[in-house]
C-alpha cells in the first residue's frame, strides 16, 4: 500500500492554484511539496495546516492506494 495525494492535486487545478500557491500560503517547505509528489508519507501536521488553508477534511487531499499483493482484510 501506498499514500497518495492524487486528490490534492486535482483540488489545486480545481481552485486554480498552483503547488507554489500551496506553499505560500501554507508555509510548507519545496521538500515536502516535492515528497507529496511522489507519494511519500508527511507529518500530521503538515497535511492540516494544509487542510486548515483548503478548508478541507485530511480525506480530502490523500488517499491510501492498495496493491493486489496487499493483505487487505
Amino acid at each position: 500500500m501506498k499514500i497518495s495525494y492524487k486528490k490534492l492535486w486535482k483540488m489545486l487545478i480545481d481552485k486554480n492554484m498552483t503547488r507554489r500557491d500551496l506553499r505560500h500560503m501554507t508555509g510548507i517547505s519545496t521538500t515536502s511539496i516535492a515528497k507529496m509528489g511522489k507519494g511519500e508519507n508527511m507529518q500530521t501536521d503538515v497535511l492540516l495546516r494544509i487542510c486548515k488553508v483548503l478548508k478541507c477534511d485530511v480525506t480530502e487531499i490523500m488517499e491510501i492506494e492498495y496493491s493486489e499483493s496487499d493483505n487487505r482484510q
